[in-house]
Order: C-alpha cells, then structure tokens, then sequence
C-alpha cells in the first residue's frame, strides 16, 4: 500500500466514527505499527486536516475536512456513476437532474484518466417509467428536509380512506413501490405509507415538534420496515 492510499483509508476510517478511535484500532485494521498511525496523524494534520486527540486517548475527524477528488479509486468512481445514473433514471426529475449535475461537477475537477473511467463506464441503469406515487416524491423529500408536516389523504389496501397529518422522516426505494416513514399524529405511532396509494398530499408551512435525527432514531431502534405493514 502506497503512503498517500494509506493516508486517505486513515481518513475514511476516521469518518466513520463520531467517537475517538484509539490509534492501536487503526492500526490493526489498516496493518501497519502504532508508529505508522502517530506519524500519519501529524502528516495530515499539517495539510489541514481538523483531528483532534492524542495518543492513548483516540483520534476523531471533525467536520469540514475534504479530500481531493484525485483521492478516489476507480471502484470508488464506479460507484459513484452507477448510483448517479441510477437516481438519474427514476421519474423525480428534480432529483434526476441534480444526480447529472452532481456527477458534470465531479467529472470536471478529476484527473484525466479519472475522468475517462467516470465517462467511459460500462455500468448501465434502464431508466424506470413514471408510476403512481412519483409526483408526489419532490413534496415528500421537501418534507423531509425541513421537517415538516404533510397532510394526505390515504387508501390502505381495502380502498378505506383517511385523512392523515404525518411527520414523514425517511423515504425508502424499493423496485416496484415507494414507501414514506411517519409519525403518524392521528395514530400516535410511527406507520409506512405507499406513495400509490396517497391520493392527495399537501405541503403544511407547521414544523414538527421533534429533530427529525432523533425521530429517525427511535424509529429505527423500534422497527425495521419489513417486518411493520403499512397502513
């Protein structure tokens, strides 16, 4: 392993944890000494990278810290054209159209041979046609985002309709349906909604009352959305 990918895989494993992580765990996991680890510590931290911490205590990358993009393997680009032309492909268009615009950015700030692997990759995506529940996505994701209360109008599988307010905190893909977690205020409880299957939706100016964050915990710590029916 070459100095400058020992660097960067010191760098994503400190991202990965928002506690400190003792530098004997970095070693073990990136197969190098203690001593490896300490010099590597103080060489990225004098081309700027915020670590606090020290030595018998752990290290923790603060935020704000960016990699240049000549950092990327080629698997890593792969990556990153199969999920942008994956998005790229649903029928949210304003999403689709930022997942373009985000790989055009990309593309334009790699090294060459980067940027040919990004424009000459062989991982294609069928773009998928407009189904029941797709319109209503952009409202859904601007929900999510400023937490914010949705109103709908809702039809379960017996075709019984119920007007709901929800606090939508997550918006789940899957291959043929599309499925919104929510508090549920007329429930008092979390429930999963099919976007087909709301009949009418509308964006409310009124916040909810909870961080999304800590919602979006309990709620994962409560369920899994296998195992809850949706409404």
């Amino acid at each position: 392993m070459s100095r400058a990918q020992r660097l960067l895989d010191v760098i994503q494993l400190l991202r990965r944890h928002r506690r400190p992580v003792a530098a004997c765990r970095l070693a073990e996991e990136l197969g190098v000494s203690l001593r490896t680890i300490y010099r590597d510590i103080e060489t990225l931290k004098g081309q700027g990278a915020h670590i606090d911490g020290e030595a018998g205590i752990g290290y923790v990358l603060r935020p704000g810290f960016m990699l240049p993009p000549l950092m990327f393997s080629e698997e890593e680009i792969e990556a990153l054209v199969l999920g942008g032309r994956w998005v790229a492909a649903q029928p949210d268009e304003p999403l689709g159209k930022a997942a373009k615009n985000a790989l055009a950015k990309i593309a334009a700030v790699l090294p060459d041979d980067l940027q040919r692997s990004l424009e000459t990759s062989g991982l294609m995506v069928a773009r998928r046609d407009p189904a029941a529940g797709d319109a209503e996505l952009p409202i859904i994701r601007a929900a999510i985002r400023s937490e914010r209360k949705l109103r709908i109008v809702y039809s379960d599988e017996r075709d019984n309709r119920t007007s709901r307010t929800i606090w939508p905190i997550a918006l789940g893909f899957f291959d043929r349906v599309r499925m919104v977690a929510a508090w549920c205020e007329s429930r008092g409880d979390y429930r999963h909604f099919r976007t087909d299957r709301i009949l009418s939706i509308t964006l409310t100016e009124r916040r909810y009352p909870r961080r999304r964050t800590d919602l979006l915990r309990e709620w994962r710590q409560r369920d899994s959305i296998g195992e809850q029916q949706p409404c």
